[in-house]
């Protein structure tokens, strides 16, 4: 049985088109449409409802150094305030899950993946030793504020939380209600992520909505703006097979570090290379080629796959990124993917597909 975000019923009042994903009813779209809704968040601020992801909080002492020895980044330095993007990995190397871990005052918050995220909570707590505490935030909604007007609409309610720089955090009140507002996001725009006790969400946000600028976005454009920006999703760029090195994420790595699961063969990648690698595709014709797609060289041999393919509305023509064999992937080959009953040529660009906006 499919769950429902605390937002749910406000969805429906916004005239959403409601799927099933990760195991909820998640809105892909409102009547404006998915292009329509894209290039507002380009161009003024998209709210989106991110409450199916899973959140936790981790505490105790060693919270740190144990959750740095389950990924290949920096977790021990983290200064309060501060996130950090990284992966859990397993013992090959592969991404069991992309993760941000945030330093409070009460300890390690981690966001999670939706369709992930029994499986990340129960790997968490089991590898944990008894010397940290850790608790699912199940009582806890998330949603994003995304776009080039977001820090003068949170200004309006927060002036601290408007001047926090990229991938820091603080615990704040909006109108009165306690929140975490972090400056991060998965648009490539700049833009907040604010985690709220269920019992408030709604409230919150129709506090955003009424801002004449603001509208909601649903999956579809989260996806196409994510694509944009060149950032991988859990279970096209991501999965238990593909290491951070073959997906593009050699700089999560903390250098020296050896002690996380799969580190020989990351490592071992680092120096010689990884047999694939991650690229950006623009698509010389105006049909997108899809996930899953098999991707040829100029002598009709296979040299890998789609992981995601989409029409990009900021650029006007379809794009997608692929895992290729290295010696393939330079920028500027040309090369083909299968579509249906004939082939798509396409040729490698450098990701992302438009420069971030970031607040640094």
């Amino acid at each position: 049985m499919l769950k429902q975000t605390p937002l749910y019923q406000l969805h429906l009042e916004l005239g959403a088109k409601m799927v099933a994903f990760g195991g909820y009813h998640m809105p892909i779209y409102y009547p404006g449409g998915i292009i329509h809704e894209h290039l507002h968040c380009r161009s003024k601020a998209g709210f989106f409802d991110i409450s199916h992801m899973g959140q936790c909080l981790i505490s105790g002492d060693e919270a740190a150094s144990e959750l740095e020895r389950l990924t290949p980044s920096d977790i021990i330095g983290l200064k309060p305030g501060q996130q950090k993007y990284t992966v859990l990995t397993n013992d090959e190397g592969g991404i069991i899950d992309d993760i941000i871990i945030t330093r409070i005052e009460s300890g390690l918050t981690v966001v999670v993946n939706a369709a992930c995220k029994d499986k990340d909570f129960h790997y968490l707590a089991s590898q944990l030793s008894n010397r940290c505490h850790f608790v699912e935030l199940a009582d806890q909604a998330l949603f994003a504020l995304q776009g080039p007007i977001a820090t003068a609409i949170i200004r309006k309610f927060s002036a601290s939380a408007a001047d926090l720089a990229f991938m820091t955090a603080h615990e704040t009140e909006l109108e009165g209600i306690k929140c975490i507002i972090s400056r991060c996001g998965y648009t490539g725009e700049d833009g907040f992520e604010i985690s709220v006790a269920n019992d408030h969400a709604e409230a919150l946000v129709r506090l955003l909505l009424a801002e004449k600028d603001v509208i909601p976005i649903g999956l579809g454009a989260r996806d196409t703006l994510r694509l944009e920006a060149g950032l991988c999703l859990y279970g096209h760029e991501l999965n238990e097979t593909i290491t951070p090195v073959e997906a593009g994420l050699s700089w999560i790595i903390k250098k020296g570090h050896s002690g996380f699961p799969g580190a020989d063969t990351i490592i071992r990648q680092l120096q010689q290379g990884p047999e694939k690698i991650r690229v950006g595709l623009i698509v010389d014709s105006k049909q997108p080629i899809r996930e899953g797609s098999t991707v040829f060289n100029d002598n009709d041999e296979i040299i890998g796959h789609v992981t995601s393919g989409s029409f990009a509305p900021s650029l006007g023509k379809p794009v997608a990124m692929a895992l290729l064999e290295r010696h393939y992937s330079g920028l500027g080959i040309r090369l083909y993917a299968k579509v249906r009953d004939h082939q798509v040529a396409a040729t490698i660009t450098r990701l992302p597909f438009i420069p971030h906006r970031y607040h640094r």
